[in-house]
């Protein structure tokens, strides 16, 4: 894939992921301009505070997931990296259980960390339980995450990106964010892993 491709697509997955909130912040705008009952004016309320939040907090993590916060050589604390995965999936059917240390890491090494947990939180259609535990020492950065769920499986066409097989190529929106993961593992030569069993996804590096 060459970078022009590349970049399309990485903007397609940034605007597939805030079309949905914002188009319910826009509906229910809509409403309280209309509506005059009090009931259906404070349910619209609700549905426009809950969807600036979740787009807001989709854009925090994906500034520094899919993009170039910080500058070269940057570190990022993992407490704020892990308040960022948290506010990801605030709403949803995913809960997150953040054993990271209190230390910081190098700014791709926390773009894998991000991506990864991201990876697996989308192994879990029905909704379930992720844990990410990271190593202690800021030197030796290394990430185990465990997903657990009714249903947890791994698409094909992202146990293949996460392995750089060749006919991996992303041919989608969809498909680049386990692509960009595998990059990332790549470049830092971080050896990630991607192993599935019943009810259980594990991703792993360092």
């Amino acid at each position: 894939m060459n970078d022009l491709d590349f970049a399309a697509f990485m903007v397609s997955r940034v605007c597939h992921d805030l079309v949905g909130p914002l188009g319910a912040v826009v509906n229910g705008l809509e409403v309280l301009e209309d509506e005059r009952d009090a009931a259906m004016r404070a349910d619209a309320l609700k549905i426009v505070t809950s969807s600036a939040d979740q787009a807001l907090a989709r854009l925090q993590f994906m500034r520094i997931a899919f993009g170039a916060a910080g500058s070269a050589g940057a570190e990022l604390d993992l407490g704020e990296i892990g308040r960022l995965i948290l506010g990801l999936v605030a709403g949803t059917k995913i809960e997150v259980d953040w054993h990271a240390a209190n230390v910081h890491w190098p700014k791709d090494w926390a773009k894998l960390l991000m991506n990864a947990t991201l990876l697996a939180a989308d192994c879990l259609p029905r909704g379930g339980h992720v844990r990410v535990d990271t190593s202690e020492d800021p030197a030796a950065p290394a990430f185990t995450i465990k997903a657990r769920g009714q249903n947890a499986r791994v698409l094909e066409e992202v146990e293949k990106a996460v392995r750089g097989e060749a006919s991996a190529t992303p041919s989608d929106a969809r498909g680049v964010q386990p692509y960009l993961t595998h990059k990332l593992s790549r470049t830092l030569n971080a050896g990630l892993t991607l192993t599935a069993s019943e009810g259980l996804i594990e991703l792993a590096a360092g």
